[in-house]
């Protein structure tokens, strides 16, 4: 397989692909990439922060998209990404500006399934969270709580887990250990 190199992103946060997340932007180095990423310059790779990492992030990441953007009341950028391949970075080195650019190969994303049986509460539960939260439901034109692999993947990006604990999951073939996972989780607080 062909590696390819990606401008890289960190945040304390997880992007999968199919997600959507909004993030801020400030340093003036960073802004001149999401411009370099827009005039295709660079593809763009999402990674969850690691302190005291080299690089600074977990080796998982997400090959991403900006598909919107605006600017705030403060002159920062405020910018949509949507994940769209899963990515393994085997390197990265810090430019002079202090943007990390990133040498990835790709990796498999998780096959789309249907939702089935009692995997369906987890389903639910994933609405129920979106009505509560509303500023996350809308960054989806879309949503598809009929297909397991969307739904296990949003609630990845959304649970509060340590992000050690979240690359294991990530790192399973399917996304059975995840259902599997969060329907536990939700079961453990039903009484």
């Amino acid at each position: 397989m062909q590696t390819q190199e990606m401008a890289l992103i960190t945040r304390d946060a997880l992007l999968l692909p199919d997600g959507r997340i909004e993030i801020r932007m400030v340093d003036p180095s960073y802004l001149h990439v999401v411009a370099d990423v827009l005039k295709g310059k660079y593809p763009l790779a999402f990674g969850m922060f690691k302190a005291n990492g080299l690089p600074p992030c977990y080796p998982n990441a997400t090959q991403c998209e900006i598909i919107d953007f605006n600017q705030l009341e403060d002159d920062s950028l405020s910018i949509v990404l949507e994940g769209k391949q899963r990515v393994k970075i085997l390197s990265a080195a810090k430019r002079k500006d202090g943007v990390w650019i990133a040498r990835t190969l790709r990796s498999h994303n998780w096959s789309h399934e249907p939702i089935k049986g009692e995997f369906e509460l987890i389903s639910a539960a994933l609405e129920q969270f979106y009505e509560v939260n509303p500023e996350l439901c809308g960054l989806y034109a879309n949503i598809h709580l009929e297909d397991a692999s969307w739904v296990s993947q949003r609630w990845l990006e959304v649970l509060p887990l340590y992000n050690k604990d979240k690359q294991v999951l990530m790192n399973q073939p399917n996304c059975h250990k995840t259902m599997d996972f969060v329907l536990d989780l939700i079961k453990s607080h039903v009484d």
